[in-house]
């Protein structure tokens, strides 16, 4: 077990933003567009969806999708972002309040399982496992996460349960997973605290369900 970023933390941090206005980019992760343009739509777990930007993505793209987080403001926010793509989009979404720290979705429930950058979890193995048993057969398991070696650029305020390997997440996997992207190297930019662009990396974990 090692600190986490806390709730309270989270709901601190999204219940400062005045005006609804995102405090993260509002478009969907790259690794997400990627893996699910090629595959059909199906039943997809967004795991720690934040403001929903991939669930908003899967669902306009026929996908049915299940959004948690533990932020009931961040919820809110997506709910008020799906209300703009119209009744249809909007209704594929299911928004779910709940801590992936202890919280198991059902099993074999889901044809993807995305999280990325997952901030509010202490237990990654015991986490990690529960959204790969959520997975049906078949299915597709995605994971990305900041990679220890970004850790510096966080000035100390960034719990080390933050960063994660893939070897990580597949430590979780068993016999039964074909990995089909394992990337401890992939490059994400972000705006550095004086706007200048920040080269981080990130770990990636693709892995599909015999």
């Amino acid at each position: 077990m090692t600190q986490k970023l806390s709730k309270s933390f989270w709901e601190q941090r999204w219940q400062s933003v005045d005006g609804g206005t995102p405090t993260v980019t509002a478009s969907p992760n790259h690794t997400l567009r990627e893996v699910a343009a090629a595959l059909p739509p199906g039943a997809a777990l967004d795991a720690g969806c934040g403001q929903g930007a991939d669930a908003l993505h899967l669902a306009e793209r026929g996908w049915t999708v299940t959004a948690v987080d533990f932020v009931a403001d961040a919820l809110e926010r997506g709910r008020r972002a799906a209300e703009q793509l119209g009744a249809e989009a909007s209704d594929r979404i299911r928004w779910r309040e709940a801590d992936l720290d202890s919280w198991a979705p059902p099993r074999e429930s889901f044809d993807l399982v995305s999280a990325h950058y997952l901030h509010g979890i202490a237990s990654r193995t015991a986490a990690f496992g529960r959204l790969a048993a959520a997975v049906r057969p078949g299915g597709t398991l995605l994971i990305v996460g900041h990679h220890p070696a970004s850790l510096d650029i966080s000035g100390g305020t960034m719990p080390q349960a933050v960063f994660f390997t893939s070897a990580d997440v597949t430590a979780a996997l068993d016999n039964r997973w074909e990995l089909v992207r394992v990337d401890d190297d992939l490059p994400r930019e972000v705006a550095g605290p004086e706007g200048s662009p920040l080269r981080l990396r990130s770990s990636l974990v693709q892995a599909r369900r015999r």
